[in-house]
């Protein structure tokens, strides 16, 4: 089985962690510290031994960050986790606060004092959201101090491993593009933007240009990694030793240098005086400065993968199908047995889990999970991102609502699906609201829109029919999914924020209000 049923989270880490974080500070003669969810690779999905977030507060969400001071400390995280962030993170030690509306800059202004030294990791924070907090810090007379090593790990004593998956090919067979068009493809357009060379940090991007993938993030096959691509469509690929392998050469060719990760610096630092293009979205404010510190011109622009890889080529739409048509068997396999089996009121939520991995794993094509199932009966199905637990696991009670949301990782690709069912008789209430969800889910599904438009545009048509009764949901419409790559995937999506991004052929996209 994939899925752990174990809570890396809790009250309990807050508490333990959270003086022991205090005194590191003092001892570094810093006033407080900002932790960001995201690793040095800007990961929705973080491996343990990154998840510093966690660490600090118990919270084990995919998205948030948390401020300590002195005196003081706040959690933040969007409305997908309000409820979760409750039950995972100590009140008295931790101000719960919203992510989105106003954030950690908000709080800086408010809570930060003239003359404090507030520490953050520059391999943490992305360029845009650190111009954001030295504004916000600028205005409460407090300043941002850069550490060259992160005082969470210096006292991390458990840390887990960090991961070292080896890292694989992916056939043709599955990519429709071999690794070599694909780099000097994108290698010439980066010749008509006058770039020399672009770094690539996201390991999602590395995955597809490369067509290789990794294993060192769960649910996902990404490897932890970073590029150069230049424009003649050479590359150079650092990985750690551990995670290369004879057959990866000879995979990748004479026209890809692997590197160990030790020589990124010294690399980036060799670009002086070259036109180098890096995503300030996908990129941490490290590598703005490594680059800046080597004399190199920096543009600032969209990963040049990203695009590319969103919109599939004809072998990935057909593996896409296929993964699908596989994965629904045993879906229906499972409904199946909810239908009768899980009727009785005895069922539980880990136990509906482990039926529907084994489904999955019966047709003998299953990788992993693409994210860990979200099995919630009852009051549980309202936490968006829910993750039983043994503490947490409830049964499927008659009268009430089972949300089951999930998807699979095959070779071919990836897929994601949600249902939710009724145990027993469902109440007039529930069959008001699901009829309004899947009004709204219709909509979306049959509408025609002309070329540019974005999925914001289209966000209303799945929310109408809840509107219509004073109703909504706090979390995004749409996503979009790779092939055997993230669950999420941009640069689309269907949301209530503007994203200029229009939808375009061959991008898949989820449709679940």
């Amino acid at each position: 089985m994939f899925q752990s049923y174990d809570d890396p989270g809790g009250p309990a880490l807050g508490r333990k962690h959270l003086p022991r974080l205090r005194k590191a500070l003092k001892a570094a003669g810093l006033d407080g510290f900002i932790v960001p969810h995201e690793d040095e690779w800007q990961n929705e999905y973080v491996p343990p031994a990154y998840d510093r977030l966690a660490w600090t507060t118990g919270f084990t969400g995919s998205a948030g960050a948390a401020v300590v001071l002195a005196d003081e400390a706040a959690v933040f995280v969007d409305g997908r986790y309000t409820l979760q962030v409750r039950a995972q993170v100590d009140g008295d030690l931790f101000a719960y606060r919203d992510l989105v509306d106003g954030g950690v800059p908000a709080y800086l202004r408010e809570r930060g004092k003239q003359g404090q030294q507030i520490g953050y990791d520059p391999k943490l924070h992305s360029p845009d959201s650190l111009d954001r907090l030295r504004a916000a810090a600028d205005a409460a007379g407090v300043t941002l101090v850069p550490v060259d090593r992160n005082p969470i790990d210096e006292i991390w004593d458990d840390r887990p491993p960090i991961p070292m998956a080896k890292v694989v090919p992916q056939q043709e067979t599955y990519t429709g593009e071999n690794a070599s068009s694909k780099r000097h493809r994108l290698g010439d357009g980066l010749g008509t933007d006058g770039a020399d060379a672009v770094v690539i940090t996201s390991p999602a991007s590395i995955a597809w240009l490369f067509n290789v993938r990794g294993g060192d993030v769960a649910r996902t096959p990404l490897p932890l990694g970073e590029a150069v691509l230049h424009k003649d469509g050479t590359a150079d690929l650092f990985l750690a030793d551990e995670k290369v392998s004879p057959e990866l050469r000879q995979w990748l060719g004479n026209e890809v240098a692997i590197k160990p990760s030790e020589e990124l610096q010294p690399a980036l630092r060799a670009l002086g005086g070259k036109k180098i293009k890096l995503d300030p979205s996908t990129a941490s404010a490290w590598y703005f400065e490594e680059l800046k510190k080597a004399g190199a011109e920096i543009v600032r622009g969209q990963d040049p993968v990203v695009l590319p890889r969103a919109c599939k080529n004809a072998k990935e739409i057909e593996g896409s199908h296929k993964a699908h048509q596989r994965d629904g068997a045993p879906v229906s396999r499972f409904l199946h047995w909810l239908a009768t089996e899980g009727q009785s009121g005895k069922v539980q939520e880990i136990e509906a889990c482990q039926k529907l991995e084994q489904f999955r794993a019966d047709t003998g094509a299953l990788k992993d999970l693409s994210f860990d199932s979200i099995s919630g009966a009852g009051p549980n199905g309202a936490i968006v991102h829910y993750r039983v637990t043994k503490k947490t696991n409830r049964k499927l009670a008659r009268g009430s609502l089972f949300l089951i949301d999930s998807g699979a990782q095959y070779l071919d690709g990836t897929t994601d699906i949600t249902r939710t069912v009724a145990i027993g008789r469902p109440s007039k209430e529930m069959k008001d609201r699901f009829t309004r969800v899947l009004k709204g889910h219709i909509a979306l599904s049959r509408v025609r829109f002309p070329k540019g438009t974005s999925g914001h545009q289209l966000d209303a048509l799945a929310r109408m029919s809840l509107w219509e009764a004073g109703l909504d949901y706090d979390h995004g419409t749409g996503h979009g999914v790779g092939v055997y790559l993230g669950v999420h995937e941009g640069p689309h999506r269907i949301a209530k924020f503007v994203n200029t991004q229009p939808l375009e052929p061959g991008m898949i996209v989820s449709n679940e209000p």
